[in-house]
């Protein structure tokens, strides 16, 4: 069984999928490192040099590699991946974990790091992020919401976090 985990950038996809995997006895993939090495190009680099629409289009291509290629594998998605094309269905094909976060946490992880994350590099004020944010998840609320399991992020640290998990899906 695969395991994929969705939210929002900064919900914890890729510390919660290395734990998770570790408890489960299962690989771990962090889609976007996994994109980036058959890219040759960090995301921020792809974005720059080729645009958001080509990414989503490798971005789709390989994900139904990884769902094909994988098994007993914890995959951490990135952000936007279940919202575009056909991806949602690939992702049913195994379980879906939805890591929910309220949007002032997301902001509080997120705004420090907005250099390293091309789709808020841009943003100048914490609460132009929020805004921002709130936009984003309006959008994306449906495609989350579509996930198998949902598990609260706020407040909870990693080992409950995954422990939340572990009981939901045993």
């Amino acid at each position: 069984m695969n395991i994929f985990l969705i939210g929002y950038m900064g919900s914890g996809k890729s510390v919660i999928g290395k734990k998770l995997s570790d408890t489960l006895n299962y690989s771990f993939l962090d889609f976007d490192d996994y994109i980036q090495s058959k890219e040759g190009k960090t995301i921020t680099d792809i974005f720059k040099s080729r645009g958001e629409i080509y990414f989503r289009k490798i971005e789709s291509k390989y994900l139904d590699e990884v769902i094909t290629d994988k098994f007993n594998t914890v995959i951490s998605l990135g952000g936007g991946t279940p919202c575009y094309g056909e991806n949602m269905s690939i992702i049913k094909n195994a379980t879906s974990i939805y890591l929910k976060a309220s949007i002032s946490v997301l902001a509080e992880r997120l705004f420090s790091e907005k250099k390293h994350r091309p789709l808020i590099s841009h943003v100048q004020e914490k609460e132009e992020l929020i805004e921002f944010i709130g936009k984003h998840m309006f959008e994306r609320n449906p495609y989350y919401t579509q996930s198998d399991i949902t598990v609260n992020t706020d407040q909870k640290s990693i080992d409950e976090v995954v422990e939340s998990i572990v009981l939901k899906l045993f």
